[in-house]
């Protein structure tokens, strides 16, 4: 990479899924890369390999508490996803998402830097308006368990384009919708990790109400290319931008194929749905076709073999290491899934 052209790249919530993944791509790319956790769900495990890069480095840090670093751009990852994490600790996960983008927003502001938002599908909630496109407002209870995650990230969203309107701040906002791909945490509680981990130890395959209800999956790598062509537009994109796959997958659909890839004799066992869970989630990506020239390339039965490879190293690592009994134990009942990330 051309000297001009390198930059320095904060990403909080780097040791996370999404932000492990998007911290490799970046290093790759010869940029300078920043990760900032506090491994609240994120782990060491995922940037690892990463630490002996030169152009690759790991701060501790809550970014509820103000940071103060000199960089070009900011990926705003840092949140926890998924229903078991972000319900554990509403409160935290509400200050993660509020007060986490203001210091960000500030950081941003101070060095003038490109900031972007990590937001999610979850601010539709319960949609009315199917499949859902950016100018739609949503329906979101907002009292419910699951407010302290969908009302943080509307409000973040509030504060990155006042920011945008206020002071003239160059940002990005993705709205991103159910992504799966290796190293999700097997006991975030997410579909498409429950019913991997539960396939591969033959444990019975809980779905929440009859299995009609539907998502949209996308393939990590495909988010993560998303996300590199939306902070690297020269023009700000007027609000935000979905980011998923278009193609509608029901609960039980995705049970079924995951039993079949992983050749598990596992059942199939139906639960009472959550309180509060969408019905439909499915994203309209006409703007991110228009503005990123992008659409996933990766089809639902080669990511989820992937995905399942992922799972079953982890299991055979665990088994043969002295922790196995330790890493079981970590993986709680099946919880209320369908979450974003």
């Amino acid at each position: 990479m051309k000297e001009v052209s390198r930059k320095r790249i904060l990403v909080t919530g780097g040791a996370g899924f999404l932000g492990s993944h998007l911290c490799e791509r970046l290093v790759a790319l010869g940029h300078d890369v920043l990760c900032v956790d506090n491994f609240y769900t994120g782990t060491k495990d995922n940037i690892a390999h990463l630490l002996d890069c030169a152009n690759f480095e790991m701060m501790r840090h809550d970014v509820t508490f103000p940071l103060y670093v000199e960089v070009d751009e900011i990926y705003n990852l840092a949140c926890p996803a998924s229903p078991i994490h972000y319900q554990h600790d509403p409160v935290q996960t509400t200050k993660t998402s509020v007060h986490g983008a203001i210091n960000m927003l500030g950081l941003a502001k101070r060095v003038g830097a490109k900031i972007f938002q990590a937001s999610t599908s979850e601010v539709y909630g319960d949609a009315r308006v199917h499949p859902q496109k950016e100018d739609y407002w949503g329906h979101v209870n907002p009292i419910g368990p699951r407010s302290c995650y969908d009302e943080g990230k509307r409000c973040a969203e509030t504060l990155f384009m006042d920011y945008r309107r206020q002071h003239g701040l160059e940002i990005r906002i993705a709205r991103i919708f159910n992504t799966y791909g290796p190293r999700m945490h097997p006991a975030d509680g997410r579909v498409v990790s429950n019913f991997v981990m539960q396939a591969l130890s033959g444990e019975p395959l809980t779905v929440y109400g009859d299995g009609s209800q539907t998502r949209s999956f996308c393939f990590v790598d495909d988010m993560i290319d998303a996300f590199i062509r939306l902070m690297n537009l020269d023009a700000y994109p007027d609000g935000p931008v979905n980011l998923g796959n278009p193609h509608e997958v029901s609960m039980l659909d995705i049970a079924q194929r995951i039993v079949e890839i992983t050749g598990s004799s596992s059942a199939i066992e139906f639960r009472p749905l959550p309180i509060d869970d969408p019905w439909h989630r499915q994203p309209d990506i006409a703007r991110a076709r228009q503005l990123l020239a992008w659409q996933p390339q990766t089809s639902l039965g080669d990511g989820l073999a992937e995905t399942v490879r992922y799972f079953s190293a982890l299991l055979q690592s665990a088994s043969a290491s002295k922790g196995a009994a330790r890493f079981a134990a970590s993986v709680p009942a099946p919880v209320p899934v369908q979450s974003n990330v």
